[in-house]
């Protein structure tokens, strides 16, 4: 019997541990799952048209491409060869671009300054400067331009691009360079 005692006792020590185990509150969940629902019915479908993202462009004839960096209206040096004033090839679409811009903003002016490098005489390179100018305001014209937009002045050597006696610095001062309304 008291074998039956001690088995009674742990049984009943035994009952009374779990119900105070089973009696403390449960610990909320911290982040509980969403059920998702999987009728045919219950899935929403985003309705809201799709915009497409297009890159930014811009209009060849705004005052804006003048700046623009993707524009070719944002160069505006035209180079020459060693003691010449004939517009190289490599130039003709730049020179397109600009005539067309031009023709389309009749109220804008461009001022030419033909340059030169430092070899030859001052009077030299102020002649060779607006031979270089003038040919490029003549192409201006030819491409669309009206004459009462455009101006052809020497700077000679007056206002390098570059100040070294090397070919390659030569080569950036043998130029016309484009200024426009509000530039000069």
């Amino acid at each position: 019997m008291r074998a039956h005692l001690i088995s009674l006792s742990a049984l009943s020590a035994l009952t009374l541990l779990l119900a105070a185990c089973g009696s403390q509150p449960a610990a909320p969940e911290q982040n509980p799952a969403g059920v998702e629902s999987r009728t045919p019915g219950s899935v929403k479908v985003d309705t809201t048209p799709v915009t497409r993202v297009q890159p930014e462009t811009f209009d060849p004839n705004s005052i804006a491409a003048l700046k623009d960096p993707r524009s070719p209206l944002s160069k505006r040096s035209i180079y020459f060869d060693y003691d010449s004033y004939v517009v190289k090839d490599e130039f003709q679409a730049l020179l397109a671009a600009h005539g067309k811009f031009l023709s389309a903003n009749p109220k804008i002016k461009t001022l030419i300054q033909g340059n030169a490098d430092e070899r030859g005489s001052r009077e030299y390179n102020l002649a060779l400067g607006q031979k270089r100018a003038d040919t490029v305001r003549k192409a201006l014209a030819l491409l669309g331009a009206k004459e009462e937009q455009i101006e052809a002045v020497s700077l000679g050597e007056e206002k390098p691009a570059c100040t070294e006696s090397t070919e390659e610095c030569w080569a950036k001062n043998r130029r016309g360079d484009l200024l426009y309304s509000g530039e000069f």
